[in-house]
């Protein structure tokens, strides 16, 4: 969040001096400043190789997780958790400020008027939003458009910047980005080249993907992590009763992980859920189905949406909650 904040005042005042290109910046430090406070080049090379890239990751990170990177002691653990305490603030401040926050965040536009006056603008940055539905109510749609909007000017409900998309249900087409790149009147070419797309196979290569997916975010300024959908390949990985505990305990770590780069990176979240036949519903109840999860995935989701179908070829979108 507070990475997306500071972009966006810098660009905001850039706009307000009535210049034609704005120098983008982001507010989360690299490794290599550890340097300077005497870490060795070795030792962040093994933070790098275990997934954390930032100083903001690292300070974030528990003493127990940074103990499991091969190569470090506990000792220079715990002093490395010294030195990014002074460097990373992680203290208390006042509702005032929270406030201030807030109002420098910025929102992605869906592309749909009504759904971004739901939405009070748009896909807020810096936090984690969910739609779930059932098949063809646009929740794959809604996922390509984001990835063309998020390029956009601030001015225009983007926040210029590139998009990740992680898909696990093989539904990603490059040639629907080309034709909303057109519908926004972008390049479709350029809209394209800024869109980083892999396929996951199984849930602990998707979770190996927000590894590099962290990666690549600190060497360029991306706006969206896109995973359609986060919970299908969880939902074949382990199948019965006997393994929803695991099931669920992977889930949450995952959730948390795009949290954590949510914050870390300030990034909007934008994740796909499936949905399931209530067993505990009547047959002719109203809504029949509920999202896959349960409260693991309500809990890690800021904002929820759900999408069914209207007539003919209308989708109608339901905020279930949000803060």
């Amino acid at each position: 969040m507070a990475a997306v904040a500071g972009y966006y005042e810098e660009a905001h005042q850039g706009e307000q001096q009535g210049e034609e290109s704005m120098e983008i910046s982001v507010n989360y430090q690299s490794l290599e400043i550890l340097q300077e406070h005497g870490v060795a080049a070795s030792d962040i090379q093994k933070l790098n190789d275990a997934g954390f890239h930032t100083v903001e990751s690292v300070a974030h990170s528990t003493v127990r997780k940074l103990s499991e990177v091969r190569g470090l002691s506990e000792a220079k653990v715990l002093k490395l958790k010294e030195i990014v305490k002074t460097m990373v603030p992680m203290d208390f401040k006042t509702a005032a400020d929270a406030l201030e926050d807030r109002k420098a965040l910025v929102t992605l536009t869906t592309g749909s008027t009504e759904l971004d006056k739901l939405l009070e603008g748009g896909i807020e940055t810096g936090s984690l939003t969910e739609v779930f539905g059932e098949f063809r109510t646009g929740k794959t749609q809604l996922c390509h458009t984001l990835c063309v909007t998020c390029q956009m000017p601030i001015s225009e409900g983007g926040a210029e910047g590139k998009a990740i998309y992680i898909d696990t249900e093989g539904t990603f087409r490059p040639n629907r980005l080309q034709a909303i790149a057109e519908r926004f009147g972008m390049d479709p070419s350029v809209a394209l080249e800024n869109v980083a797309y892999a396929r996951a196979h199984n849930s602990e290569h998707q979770m190996e993907l927000l590894k590099m997916a962290a990666a690549i975010m600190s060497q360029d300024r991306y706006a969206l992590i896109v995973v359609d959908s986060a919970t299908a390949l969880y939902r074949t990985d382990y199948c019965g009763r006997g393994e929803l505990s695991e099931r669920q305990m992977h889930l949450a770590q995952f959730l948390r992980q795009l949290t954590r780069l949510a914050e870390e990176f300030g990034v909007a979240v934008f994740i796909t859920n499936q949905v399931v036949a209530n067993p505990d519903g009547m047959s002719f109840a109203k809504d029949s189905t509920k999202p896959i999860g349960g409260n693991i995935v309500a809990h890690a989701s800021t904002t929820r949406l759900r999408l069914r179908k209207g007539r003919g070829e209308n989708r109608i979108c339901t905020g279930k909650y949000s803060p």
